[in-house]
Parts: structure tokens; C-alpha cells; sequence
């Protein structure tokens, strides 16, 4: 249990355990730490301005200005499932039998593949110690029912289970509606973004009064290119053109990172609401770097993108908050890794 207190990331626990400036919490307060986690995905490692980036991001400069700024974290893949494999189980994700990405087409064997009930997540430690959890947003570990977040230790689940999906009709890549509560599909209207910003304050909001984990699992800024006010891309009305977009592709981007960083500002801010930020261990970080596509994708100063074993491939940004225990305004050159601790 005292290893509870630390986390279930090796990250946090190392924050905690070896950093300067940060004070250990082992829960003789009587108050458990509440668990913030954030991904962002395919967001490369100097594009918010956070981070000495291009994008204006006033949630994150904020996180940083609170807590603590990384420049040496890494995913453990460069690409989507490996990484929240790793991240889930705290296992390099070879050892997790997943390698690489689950596809979304089923004439590719990596469709049929998935988390296996063996593994032992993070939500499963914590559910089994008296904490709510949830994931919001993006699984991609496997689009069976044995492999849904629900039968890996998540009491909630609202998001998707494939790789990405239009962000405002909700299928994937080929053309299957992708969008759940739990084991359940259902239709629910609104912008990606918007909706698993939603459904985390929804969670604060039901589990406030005891402690909690939250797994954000954010679809931006990866592809499909769409802002709020975009048109449809993915519909099963075959062959229906795309309506073209007034705003240019890099707009496009920059609208689908200020929802996301707007949507980590309301979390935090609903954290203060209800008292709990003092509480809280808030972590944010990306899935892998920025993929090829995206724009400004080779502008930072790391070779590689997404998919590459080059730094750009998986050093991404990071910044983790927790008033009182991490000393504000501090910037970590050490080596950080997305993978978590469960012993």
C-alpha cells in the first residue's frame, strides 16, 4: 500500500523519491493522493510554447509554471499502442505482447491482438486499494471485448478503442463507428476534444469525496486534421466528398491543441473547485513524437518523428504538478521514462 503513495509510475515514484525540491508523501495525513494522468498524442516535443514551441499554450505554460518541466522524458515506444502498453502494465510492451500498433482493419493480423488478462495494470493496483479509476478518451489495446478497459481495472470508460477517429462523426479509418461507455457503444454528438475533457470533469465531479485515478487519454493532435467547426471526414455514406476546410491544415492544428490545452486548464481548474489540488498528482505527456504529417513536424531540434527510434521519434514533452510536494517554476534535465511501477 505505501507503494500506492508514490504512484504507480517509475517517473512519479523517482520524482518523488530522488528529485530535489519535492517531498515525499507517505499518507500519514491519512489522505490518499488523487492521480491526474494526461496523454496527448502524436504531439511532438517543442510544439506547445510551453516547451519553447510554436503554439501558444496558456494551460500548459501554466502546468510549468506550477510544477515541474521535463527535457529529457521519453515514451517507450514511438508509436501509440506500445506506449500505453508499457504505460498501463509497467512493462517494456514486448513483454506485454505488444510490440506495435494495433490496427483497425481487420485484414491485418495485428487487429486480432490486445492486452491479455494476465497483465497486471495500474487501475487494477489502485481499484484494489479503494480507488475510483477511469480512462477517458483513447485505448488502442485492443478492439475485442476481453481486451476493453473495463476488464483491465478501469471502473469507467468513455472514448474510443481504435488508433483515432473523425473527430466529430467518430469512425475510424475504416469507416466503423468507434465511440463507448464502457463495454457499451453509443452515439453521442460533439468534438472529440470537448467530449473526454467532459467526461473527466464528470468523473471529479462523481468521485470527489474519495480518491481517484484518471487516465486522460487525449486524440489530439493526431490525424484526422480537424477543428471544432471542420466538416465530417469519415461517414458510411460511401463516396461522399469531403467538404474543403476554410481554415489552412497548420490553423487546424493549432485550433485542435488549444482545445486540448483549454480542456487541461478546466481539469485543473475543477480540481481547485473542489479542493483537491493540493491532493493531486497532475502528470501530462505525449504518446510518441509528432507524426510525419503533421505540420511543422521537423521544425524542433530532435531528429526524427513519429514511428523513428531518433530522439524525435520519443523524447516528447512533459510537466508534472503537485503543490507542496514539487517545488514550482523547476525545470528536470534527468532521464524520465513513460513506463509504470506496480511493486
Amino acid at each position: 500500500m505505501k507503494v500506492i503513495y508514490c504512484l504507480c509510475l517509475s517517473c512519479v515514484a523517482m520524482l518523488i523519491l530522488f528529485c530535489p525540491g519535492m517531498v515525499f508523501a507517505d499518507g500519514r495525513d491519512g489522505k490518499r493522493p488523487n492521480f491526474v494522468i494526461i496523454m496527448a498524442d502524436d504531439m511532438g516535443y517543442s510544439t506547445a510554447s510551453a516547451c519553447g514551441g510554436w503554439i501558444k499554450t496558456p494551460a500548459f505554460e501554466r502546468m510549468a509554471r506550477d510544477g515541474m518541466r521535463f527535457t529529457d522524458f521519453h515514451s517507450s515506444g514511438a508509436v501509440c499502442s506500445p506506449t500505453r502498453a508499457g504505460l498501463v502494465t509497467g512493462r517494456y510492451q514486448e513483454r506485454a505482447g505488444l510490440p506495435g500498433v494495433v490496427y483497425a482493419a481487420p485484414s491485418n493480423p495485428a487487429h486480432y491482438t490486445g492486452l491479455q488478462d494476465i497483465e497486471i495494470t495500474f487501475a487494477e493496483v489502485l481499484k484494489e486499494a479503494g480507488y475510483a479509476t477511469a480512462l477517458m478518451g483513447k485505448w488502442h489495446l485492443g478492439y475485442f471485448p476481453q481486451y476493453n478497459p473495463l476488464r483491465h481495472g478501469f471502473d469507467a470508460f468513455h472514448g474510443f478503442v481504435s488508433g483515432n477517429v473523425d473527430y466529430l462523426s467518430h469512425y475510424d479509418n475504416t469507416t466503423t463507428y468507434d465511440w463507448w461507455d464502457g463495454e457499451k457503444q453509443v452515439v453521442e454528438e460533439g468534438y472529440t476534444t470537448h467530449l473526454i475533457t467532459q467526461h473527466a470533469l464528470n468523473f471529479i465531479d462523481a468521485h470527489k469525496d474519495e480518491p481517484f485515478c484518471l487516465y486522460v487519454a487525449h486524440e489530439a493532435v493526431h490525424d484526422p486534421f480537424q477543428a471544432p467547426g471542420s466538416k465530417i471526414m469519415r461517414s458510411p455514406k460511401k463516396g461522399t466528398p469531403v467538404d474543403a476546410e476554410v481554415m489552412t491544415r497548420e490553423e487546424i492544428y493549432i485550433q485542435m491543441m488549444t482545445e486540448m490545452d483549454r480542456g487541461i486548464d478546466a481539469i485543473r481548474k475543477r480540481l481547485d473547485k473542489h479542493g483537491l489540488t493540493d491532493n493531486t498528482f497532475v502528470l501530462f505527456f505525449s504518446d510518441n513524437g509528432p507524426a510525419k504529417n503533421s505540420p511543422r513536424a521537423n521544425d524542433g531540434p530532435l531528429r526524427g518523428v513519429k514511428g523513428s527510434v531518433w530522439e524525435g521519434g520519443h523524447r516528447v514533452p512533459a510537466i508534472a504538478c503537485w503543490p507542496g510536494k514539487i517545488k514550482p517554476g523547476t525545470v528536470n534535465h534527468g532521464l524520465f521514462i513513460s513506463l509504470a511501477r506496480l511493486n
